[in-house]
């Protein structure tokens, strides 16, 4: 094949070969339309037996009674620490130490959770695992965060100037009435500045959720793989009657 005829070969393919391939599609305009959701519309019954398995079965988990409370725990019957922030981080601090100490070899020295996280109160009457999703409906894990002095001292001033009762346990703050630290014990001994404290908390605050910045100076973190709704649920199932007080643990003295 002579020269010429080559590259009218050369051509050809070339041609052919671009008529073949697949243009790139391009967007020209998008359409939609707004389809209200609620309670009017009519469900499939194709549907409707398909999750109601599913659904009856959940129910049924969900409302399974585990515990009772003879009276309401909440988070706003106290202003430095209330029933419901007790009742959790002593809960967390209970069902995560063992597996803590499990895996290092050492105990929490306290906890500290945030007031934001209590989202229900635990109604007077049966206590239920949906009493746990209601209290605590956040995919949140316990972490355990070790602390040096400066940080613990940082955070127990975040928790003097706070207007809310963050949930604490293992700690004994004290201050007078114009807020001015008297004391701070923890685990029954007098805040050492000069040691590392364990403190179990929730993955969000770890980070510097709620303004908890000093989480961030951490020294070593440590998963539980524990979801504190769990540990929850976990003690409920342990507890025939759940109550909780107000106590000495976060207080002014005269």
């Amino acid at each position: 094949m002579d020269l010429k005829n080559k590259h009218f070969v050369i051509i050809v393919t070339c041609v052919i070969f671009l008529a073949c391939k697949e243009s790139v599609p391009k967007l020209r305009d998008i359409e939609g339309q707004r389809v209200q959701v609620n309670y009017s519309a009519t469900p499939k019954d194709s549907i409707e037996n398909f999750i109601a398995p599913y659904r009856n079965r959940i129910n049924q988990v969900l409302d399974s009674v585990l515990a009772f409370a003879p009276k309401a725990i909440s988070k706003t019957d106290g202003s430095l620490n209330t029933t419901a922030g007790n009742l959790m981080s002593d809960i967390v601090m209970q069902e995560v130490n063992p597996v803590f100490n499990a895996r290092t070899g050492k105990k929490i020295d306290f906890v500290l959770l945030n007031f934001g996280s209590i989202r229900s109160v635990i109604s007077a009457g049966n206590i239920t695992e949906r009493t746990a999703y209601e209290v605590m409906p956040f995919e949140n894990s316990v972490v355990v965060a070790e602390l040096d002095g400066k940080a613990i001292r940082a955070m127990v001033s975040f928790l003097i100037k706070s207007t809310v009762a963050h949930p604490i346990s293992g700690i004994q703050i004290i201050v007078d009435k114009n807020k001015s630290l008297q004391a701070v014990n923890i685990q029954g001994q007098p805040f050492d500045e000069n040691r590392t404290y364990f403190v179990a908390t929730s993955d969000y605050l770890v980070t510097g959720g709620d303004k908890m910045d000093f989480f961030k100076d951490y020294i070593s973190l440590t998963d539980s793989d524990y979801l504190i709704r769990n540990t929850m649920v976990d003690y409920f199932k342990k507890m025939d009657t759940i109550t909780a007080f107000e106590d000495d643990r976060f207080i002014t003295v005269d």
